[in-house]
């Protein structure tokens, strides 16, 4: 198996396949793909090879979909590709027992079979977060390798022990599955929406955390202004 990620500001995740070789994805994600593949989708697959309906519900739960996708190649040179769906970067990790990371609900990409993907954490905060919908990360664990995408520059930190920092949630993209992480309003910093301060997540060192500059939510707070109006084609 290999993987190639090309481009920059919308880079493309191609996997190379070996027959008897397979990846994972969710459904609907793949963007192209040699025909030589047998394709299965089910709620097992995702599930570290624990398989069962109870892994897609948790899977669910942490942002993901019920069901997932298997590609098999038949063939050899088979290749799979996907597209990020936001301006920004794919990462490449390695996952064993002494490495599972947790990602940001809606960037886990595409995994080996024996990756368990899975609900990490989740976590209802105020108001004026995402609209009050809370916060949601995603577990990968297990054993072999996944592509995550994450939103606009990547910055890189290694927490000592005893370190901890203060992050908007939004820009919070991944982090090592060790680390502790609470949610904590913020007093003296005016939350622009509602409310007197802010909510942020205080993550605990040791371990390595990354951090995009772009989030969902402000893309779609910028574009919103030059999409069309619904409400007044619907009356005329």
């Amino acid at each position: 198996m290999k993987s190639t990620i090309a481009g920059t500001t919308m880079p493309v995740l191609e996997i190379t396949l070996e027959p008897g070789e397979r990846i994972i994805a969710e459904g609907g994600d793949v963007s192209w793909l040699t025909p030589e593949f047998d394709i299965e989708t089910s709620t097992g697959f995702g599930s570290g090879g624990k398989g069962g309906f109870m892994s897609g519900l948790k899977r669910m739960v942490g942002g993901g979909q019920l069901f997932l996708t298997q590609y098999t190649a038949k063939a050899p040179g088979s290749f799979v590709a996907f597209a990020a769906q936001l301006p920004g970067t794919i990462r490449e990790l390695v996952i064993d027992p002494a490495d599972q990371f947790m990602v940001q609900s809606g960037s886990y990409m595409a995994s080996t079979s024996d990756v368990e993907v899975s609900v990490g954490l989740q976590t209802k905060l105020g108001a004026g977060i995402f609209g009050g919908a809370g916060v949601v990360f995603q577990k990968l664990a297990g054993n072999g390798t996944a592509w995550v995408q994450l939103a606009g520059e990547i910055t890189e930190y290694e927490l000592q022990p005893g370190q901890s920092m203060l992050i908007h949630p939004g820009h919070l993209a991944l982090y090592r599955a060790e680390m502790s992480l609470e949610f904590a309003s913020i007093k003296g910093v005016k939350n622009k929406i509602f409310g007197d301060s802010l909510f942020l997540a205080r993550l605990h060192g040791p371990g390595h955390v990354w951090l995009q500059s772009m989030t969902p939510a402000k893309l779609a707070a910028a574009i919103e202004p030059y999409l069309p109006d619904k409400s007044s084609s619907s009356s005329n």
